[in-house]
C-alpha cells in the first residue's frame, strides 16, 4: 500500500474510533502510533509514544492553558459574570431587544477572562435568562443569543482555542491572542446588530427593559471594573511587550485571585470546586494536544497533505476559491464533530495547504476559530445549544436552534469581512511590541 492508502484508512479508522465515543486524544493517539509504525518503524514508534507525553507536560509555554482556565474559574466565584450583566443591562436594558445585548456584551467581556465557550454560555446563562424571562422574552431570541454569545469565548482572548492552535501550529500565542480582538469586537457588534433586526421585524421578540439614571450607568461600569483591568493589565501587558502569554496567564490568575479574596467570596469548598474544574479541563486539553502530536507525524508521512495542494494548484484553481472550498468543508464538519476535535484532527492536513495557498497562518488561526464558533450553534452536534437547553429545560430544542439562526448567519458576515479585510485580523499582531 502507498502511503496515501494508509493516510486515508487511518482517517477512516480514527472516524470509526470517535463514532465509538472514544475520546478524540486517545483515538488520535491510536491512529496515530499504528499508522506511524507501519509507515516508519516500531521501534522510532515506541520511542515517540513514551516521549511525547513528557513533552507536552514539560513544556514552559502549555502553562498558560492551566493558569487561564483558573483565571476564568476564579472570575466566575468573585462575581464578575454578575457584575457584567448588571453594567451591560444599565447601559443598554432600555433599548428593544435590550437584555439580548447585554447578554451578548457581558459574553463579550466574561470571555476576556474564561477563555472557554462553554463556560461562557452556562455563567452568563444562569445570570441573563431569568431576566429576559422575566421580561417576557422570546424564547428564541433568549436562548439564542445565550448560545451564540458563549462562542465568544473561545475567539475574544485568552482562548484555549489559540493555545491549541499555536502549539499545534508553531506559531506565536500571543499574535493569535491580539489577532482575535478586533474581530471578537467586530463579532460581538454583529450580534447586536442581529439583535436590532430581529426585534424591528418581530418588536414582541424583546420588549425595552426599564430606563436607569446616569449615575446608576456609572455605578454599574465602577463594580465591572475591576474585570476590565484585570483584562487590560493581562492582554495589553501582551500588545506592549511587558508579558509573554505565560507571564500574563499568571498575572492575571493571581489578580483574579486577590479579587475574589476582597470580596470574600473564597472558601475551601469554592476553591476546592475551582481547583478540581481547573485540573479537569486541563488534563482534557492536554490529552488532547498529545494525540494530535501523536498523530500528525503520521500524517505527515502519508503525504497527504501535499497531495492536496498538488490537486489543486493542477485545477488552476484561485487561492481564494481553494479557501472557500476549505471553509466549506469545515462548516459541514462542525455539524457533526465537536470544535476542538476538528481542530486538532485538520489542522495536520489544512495548514500546510494554507501555507502553500500564501495565506497568513495568524489570520488563518482566526478565521479557523470563528468556524469552529459556527460549529459550536450547528445542529445536531452543537455543544453550546446543548448548555443551553440544559439551563432552560422548558424550552424547546428547535426552539433553540431557530433562535440561533440569525446568529450563525452574523458568524458567516464576520468570516466575508475578515476574507475582503485580513488586516482585521492582523492589524494589532503586527504593531504589538516584541
Amino acid at each position: 500500500m502507498t502511503p496515501t492508502v494508509v493516510g486515508l484508512l487511518g482517517l477512516l479508522g480514527l472516524f470509526g474510533l470517535l463514532a465509538l465515543r472514544m475520546p478524540v486524544g486517545i483515538a488520535m493517539a491510536v491512529v496515530g502510533t499504528i499508522g506511524f509504525g507501519v509507515l516508519n518503524s516500531w521501534p522510532a514508534t515506541m520511542a515517540q509514544l513514551g516521549r511525547e507525553p513528557f513533552v507536552i507536560a514539560s513544556s514552559y509555554e502549555l502553562i498558560v492553558i492551566p493558569l487561564f482556565v483558573l483565571m476564568g474559574n476564579l472570575a466566575s466565584i468573585s462575581g464578575m459574570s454578575r457584575d457584567l450583566f448588571q453594567a451591560a443591562y444599565a447601559w443598554f436594558g432600555h433599548w428593544r431587544g435590550g437584555l439580548a445585548s447585554a447578554t451578548i456584551a457581558a459574553c463579550a467581556g466574561f470571555a476576556a477572562v474564561s477563555g472557554s465557550s462553554v463556560a461562557s454560555a452556562v455563567t452568563m446563562g444562569r445570570v441573563a435568562l431569568p431576566e429576559m424571562q422575566r421580561y417576557k422574552y422570546g424564547s428564541r431570541l433568549s436562548t439564542g443569543c445565550i448560545a451564540a454569545g458563549g462562542t465568544l469565548g473561545i475567539l475574544i482572548p485568552p482562548s484555549t482555542g489559540f493555545v491549541i492552535y499555536a502549539i499545534l501550529t508553531e506559531e506565536s500565542i500571543g499574535r493569535l491572542f491580539l489577532a482575535g480582538i478586533l474581530p471578537g469586537l467586530l463579532l460581538t457588534a454583529l450580534f447586536m446588530v442581529a439583535i436590532y433586526i430581529q426585534c424591528r421585524i418581530k418588536p414582541e421578540l424583546g420588549p425595552p427593559g426599564p430606563r436607569t439614571q446616569v449615575r446608576e450607568k456609572f455605578t454599574a461600569l465602577r463594580k465591572a471594573g475591576a474585570m476590565v483591568c484585570i483584562v487590560i493589565i493581562t492582554i495589553g501587558g501582551i500588545y506592549i511587550g511587558a508579558f509573554s502569554p505565560t507571564e500574563a496567564a499568571g498575572v492575571g490568575a493571581f489578580l483574579s485571585l486577590l479579587l475574589a479574596l476582597v470580596r470574600r467570596r473564597v472558601t475551601a469548598s469554592a476553591m476546592g470546586d475551582v481547583l478540581l474544574r481547573t485540573v479537569r479541563t486541563t488534563a482534557l486539553v492536554f490529552l488532547i494536544i498529545v494525540g494530535a502530536h501523536i498523530f500528525s507525524p503520521f500524517i505527515a508521512l502519508t503525504n497527504i497533505p501535499e497531495d492536496l495542494a498538488e490537486l489543486l494548484g493542477d485545477q488552476a484553481m484561485p487561492r481564494v476559491a481553494a479557501l472557500l472550498i476549505i471553509l466549506l468543508t469545515y462548516i459541514i464538519l462542525g455539524t457533526f464533530l465537536e470544535g476542538f476535535a476538528m481542530l486538532v484532527l485538520t489542522l495536520p492536513i489544512v495548514h500546510p495547504l494554507i501555507l502553500a495557498l500564501g495565506y497568513d497562518p495568524i489570520w488563518f488561526g482566526v478565521v479557523m476559530v470563528i468556524v469552529l464558533e459556527m460549529g459550536l450553534i450547528s445542529p445536531p452536534v452543537g455543544v453550546n445549544v446543548f448548555v443551553v437547553k440544559g439551563i432552560a429545560g422548558d424550552i424547546p430544542m428547535s426552539d433553540i436552534f431557530m433562535g440561533i439562526l440569525p446568529f450563525w448567519l452574523a458568524m458567516g458576515v464576520c468570516l466575508a469581512f475578515l476574507v475582503a479585510f485580513p488586516q482585521i485580523a492582523l492589524f494589532l499582531p503586527n504593531t504589538m511590541i516584541n
